[in-house]
C-alpha cells in the first residue's frame, strides 16, 4: 500500500507493507530512491527515510522517526517511534529502539539487541523517556540491553548479552552483567563495516 506515502524514486515495496496504516494521522511517510521494503512492514505518518533503505519482514517504523541514507532495518525490528538513525546502520533481527533514542552512522546492533527508554516502567507517570545515545561506529552485540539515557561513545563495543547501567567511553569494550569496561582490543578497533 503505497498511495499514502511520498516515494522519491524507484523503490521496492511489497503489496503486503503498510505505508501510513489506516486510522493512523500525520503526514505520509517519506521513503528515499531504492528502497525495499519486504511483506508486513508497517511504516507510519511522519517518517523520513532516506535512499537504499532496506527492511526485513513485519519491521515496524513509528512515527516522527528520521532514518538516514542505507539503513537496515531486519526481520521484525522495531523502531518505535520520535527516534534518529543515522546513515549505514544496520538493525538486525528483533533489535528495540524506543522512542527519544538516537543512533549514529554505521551503528549495529545484533540480533534481539534491546535499547530501553524509561528508568521505572509504569511506575512513575511523571517520568520522562530518555533513550540511549549511541555514537558513530558503535556495535551493540546480540541481545545486549541498554538502559536509558546511556550514552555510547564513537567506535565503542558492547559484547553479547551485555547490560549496559552507565555511560561508555568511545573505543571501549563493555563487557558483562552489569556492563564493565575494558579497553578495546585491537581487533576490534576502527570504524564498522557496514
Amino acid at each position: 500500500m503505497t498511495d499514502a506515502a511520498q516515494i522519491d524514486g524507484d523503490v521496492d515495496v511489497a503489496q503486503t507493507a503498510s505505508l501510513a496504516p489506516d486510522g493512523a494521522e500525520g503526514e505520509p511517510p517519506v521513503i528515499g530512491a531504492g528502497a525495499t521494503i519486504r511483506g508486513g512492514t508497517v511504516i507510519y505518518p511522519d517518517v523520513v527515510v532516506g535512499e537504499n533503505f532496506s527492511t526485513g519482514h513485519h519491521a515496524i517504523v513509528r512515527e516522527e522517526t528520521r532514518i538516514g541514507d542505507g539503513v537496515l532495518v531486519g526481520t521484525t525490528a522495531v523502531i518505535d517511534g520520535h527516534a534518529q538513525i543515522g546513515d549505514g546502520t544496520s538493525l538486525q533481527t528483533n533489535a528495540y529502539v524506543p522512542t527519544q533514542s538516537k543512533l549514529g552512522d554505521r551503528v549495529f546492533l545484533g540480533p534481539g539487541a534491546t535499547l530501553t527508554n524509561d528508568a521505572t516502567p509504569v511506575r512513575n507517570e511523571q517520568e520522562t523517556l530518555d533513550g540511549p545515545h549511541l555514537h558513530d561506529d558503535v556495535t551493540i552485540g546480540a541481545n545486549a540491553t541498554i538502559l536509558p539515557g546511556v550514552e555510547v561513545g564513537e567506535g565503542a563495543f558492547v559484547a553479547a548479552g551485555a547490560v549496559v547501567t552507565k555511560d561508555v567511553p568511545p573505543r571501549t569494550l563493555a563487557i558483562g552483567t552489569p556492563a564493565e569496561h575494558r579497553p578495546l582490543p585491537d581487533e576490534l578497533e576502527g570504524g564498522n563495516h557496514l
